[in-house]
């Protein structure tokens, strides 16, 4: 397997192309129907720019990069809303509207004194690098331990247990990193996870912790409008069925397996919980009883997003040879590192 074909730089390329075209097609058109006709292209090509690549891995993060979070920006783009704005800088406006990152504006400030407000502490950068270093420990852990899945002592349970690991531990990796690039070129970014683990409720979990950047991306594109024709709860389970139908996507760009339904079934499930757990909190405060102690409510959480991972998120990444792509792909990353060790020590 090659594990980097031509086309990554060539996508890419015409990513930055079609969003310079938005940019400059926005600030000549005012929100509307007008600008959405000019911009429709960018978003089609948004959806189908994934399919480019023939590695699985990276089809599947760049559908959640460009086919989902891209297109979605576009699209607000073209409402005036959503993190892209016409007046951006050329550079974080590529930059926003081809990477899963969002951009804080410091109004006022000069270009130096912003790339000097996101340049961290030592110590915040020695922690962010010790982060990064456990983070890729336990990944290439995960890996060694997932090629030893012909054992019977290891269970399907425990792959599913090591694999969701390996998935947060690499967006978690990935993510940081965009957003430090970011830094680096002066721009000042929103982090991606704030500790899902602590989670004390569902709602905690969703909208302040996992994945954050596609919760502001869904809060103007779906919550916002349903909430404020059809109320909260609405406006919660349209968004959960939505995220659900993207994540279905993603399934399908990375497997290029018929979808199943399960997993937009999973974020339906937990779309019903936090609206059902919402009426609960108000019902009990209403009632003066008090919300469980955090260490049960964040163990609660964690063993209903567990429970409902392994049934329903899973196992269709699982019957679409998820493990054998992740295996076989990491293999591919080893032997390129090795050969450009080589490489080097033998011009260097």
């Amino acid at each position: 397997m090659e594990l980097l074909p031509d086309s990554i730089p060539v996508v890419f390329l015409a990513v930055a192309v079609a969003a310079l075209y938005a940019r400059v097609a926005s600030s000549r058109l005012r929100p509307g129907l007008p600008r959405l006709t000019a911009l429709l292209p960018v978003i089609a090509f948004l959806a189908v720019a994934p399919m480019s690549f023939s590695s699985p891995m990276v089809r599947g993060f760049s559908a959640f990069m460009l086919a989902w979070l891209g297109a979605f920006k576009v699209a607000l783009l073209a409402a005036g809303r959503g993190p892209l704005d016409p007046a951006l800088p050329v550079l974080p406006f590529v930059f926003t509207a081809a990477l899963p990152v969002k951009l804080k504006r410091r109004h006022g400030d000069r270009p130096d004194a912003a790339a000097a407000a996101t340049m961290p502490s030592s110590r915040a950068k020695s922690v962010w690098l010790v982060s990064c270093a456990a983070k890729v420990a336990v990944i290439a852990a995960v890996i060694h331990l997932l090629q030893l899945k012909s054992l019977p002592q290891l269970h399907l349970y425990v792959r599913l247990v090591l694999f969701g690991v390996h998935l947060y531990c690499f967006l978690d990796l990935v993510l940081p990193c965009m957003a430090a690039a970011g830094g680096a070129l002066g721009m000042e970014l929103e982090p991606q996870f704030d500790k899902p683990y602590l989670a004390s409720s569902l709602r905690d979990f969703w909208g302040r912790r996992w994945n954050l950047m596609a919760s502001a991306i869904l809060r103007p594109s779906v919550y916002d409008p349903v909430r404020a024709r059809a109320g909260k709860a609405a406006g919660v389970f349209a968004t959960f069925a939505v995220s659900g139908l993207m994540h279905e996507a993603i399934t399908w760009y990375l497997t290029l397996l018929p979808p199943t339904g399960e997993t937009t079934a999973f974020f339906l499930l937990h779309g019903a919980s936090c609206v059902a757990e919402g009426w609960c909190a108000r019902r009990w405060a209403e009632r003066g009883r008090r919300w469980p102690p955090r260490p049960v409510a964040t163990a609660l959480v964690a063993a209903l997003v567990a429970s409902t991972t392994f049934w329903l998120f899973f196992p269709p990444l699982y019957r679409g040879g998820a493990e054998e792509m992740l295996l076989k792909e990491y293999a591919a990353l080893t032997a390129f590192v090795v050969d450009a060790g080589r490489k080097m020590l033998r011009y260097g």
